[in-house]
């Protein structure tokens, strides 16, 4: 039986271009055609055979790939029973349920499981639409998925410009500025809502001042508008915290949950609600379904990578390792920068560099995956690069890490 792999580099590339298209294909050329094959750890192992430290995987690996623990609790339920009938009660799903809202900021009890972060949005815009929240307040630099309702808060005009018109009545104001928030939510009348993230991803790295989300929670009271915070990257520990919003004691009404929930495994998401915000959904549970969101195998790897990330106190790590390699990158930036870096920033394991262009972000990729190790670029900030590492992280993958860094950074300023 085929398991659908092909290995040698030629036959692959060509089902790339005759299945996914020229620019998919093009994209694999640059980076030399690599096929990944297996995954364990912090690593991830392409065809020949090398080992790759994936500090990349867009937020997705804090517990790194196959976690034993997830591993375990997906295969006894694939061998169990993978998907519901969604006419019994599940009791997988309630488990899953439960373990999240005990994590989530008090009063987040009510729990939505879809299939990805930007399904988490879509659900969240329909709960706020349903209570009459008909303006959506996003910032610039805000990235929150790409199905239409999602893109439409999602300030990249490259990505948009395709598929207009998007939602109407979508308002744009600065990321980290109270005043300009306070100024759009006015205008609104009570009847808006306001989508932000703790810290940008794909926005680059953007670290608020201290006391916005604080600001920003206060002002959306004082306004009668529902708060949205989009946690799909940034929570679950990634920041050294559990969630971005905790160092302010913000509880938002909808919590965008996802990337970390799978625990690197299984593909799932979730909208978490306080319950006034849920009341529609509570009221119709079929307002808004989906097939497969929430199924006993993907509920399985949410509630173990729960259990994992609460025992092994990964919160914490990410804290710790956040602060070293901060420190590593900066003192090789200061040391081999050459004025080619002109930034370093992040909290906890979300870390990005602003290069002084964008051609920079491709080189210093390249020389990193040269090296083996692997990034990413932000897509709303095409001069960031950006580093998600795990936060099961060894000393020696850490130094390795940063001994690749100053290596990689030594030739960019060669060239």
């Amino acid at each position: 039986m085929s398991t659908g792999v092909a290995l040698d580099s030629g036959v692959l590339a060509d089902r790339y271009r005759r299945h996914f298209g020229g620019g998919r294909a093009a994209l694999g050329r640059l980076i030399g055609d690599l096929a990944e094959v297996e995954s364990s750890g912090a690593s991830i192992t392409v065809a020949d055979g090398r080992r790759v430290l994936d500090f990349g995987g867009y937020g997705v690996y804090l517990l790194g790939h196959r976690h034993p623990s997830v591993v375990e609790a997906v295969c006894a339920q694939v061998r169990r029973h993978p998907m519901a009938s969604r006419v019994f009660l599940d009791p997988v799903s309630a488990g899953a349920a439960a373990a999240l809202a005990e994590v989530t900021p008090v009063g987040l009890d009510l729990v939505h499981f879809v299939n990805s972060g930007a399904e988490a949005t879509e659900c969240a815009l329909k709960l706020a639409r349903a209570q009459g929240k008909t303006t959506v307040i996003t910032t610039r630099g805000g990235f929150h998925g790409k199905t239409l309702g999602a893109l439409s808060v999602t300030a990249n005009a490259v990505l948009q410009q395709p598929f207009r018109p998007l939602l109407p009545q979508v308002m744009e104001v600065a990321f980290g500025d109270p005043a300009e928030l306070e100024e759009a939510l006015r205008q609104t009348g009570g009847h808006g809502c306001f989508i932000v993230e703790p810290v940008q991803g794909e926005g680059g790295v953007n670290v608020p001042p201290p006391g916005y989300l604080r600001a920003a929670a206060d002002l959306c009271r004082r306004y009668e508008a529902l708060l949205i915070v989009d946690e799909i990257q940034t929570g679950l520990g990634r920041l050294g915290c559990w969630w971005g919003v905790d160092a302010e004691r913000v509880t938002p009404d909808l919590l965008l949950v996802g990337k970390g929930l799978s625990g690197g495994v299984m593909p799932i998401a979730a909208v978490v609600a306080t319950p006034e915000a849920y009341a529609p959904f509570a009221r119709d549970p079929y307002l808004h379904t989906s097939t497969f969101a929430g199924s006993p195998a993907a509920c399985a790897a949410a509630h173990a990578a729960i259990d994992v990330i609460r025992d092994e106190d990964l919160p914490a790590r990410a804290a710790e390792l956040g602060d070293h390699l901060l420190a590593g990158i900066r003192t090789a930036v200061d040391r081999h920068g050459g004025g080619r870096v002109t930034q370093v920033r992040g909290r906890g394991l979300l870390l990005g560099l602003e290069m002084a262009s964008s051609g920079l972000v491709g080189e210093l990729f390249l020389n990193l995956l040269e090296r083996d190790i692997l990034a990413n670029h932000s897509l709303n900030a095409a001069d960031v690069l950006r580093l998600t590492p795990p936060a099961i992280l060894t000393a020696e993958e850490v130094e390795l890490f940063l001994r690749a860094f100053t290596e990689a950074l030594v030739d960019l300023t060669l060239t």
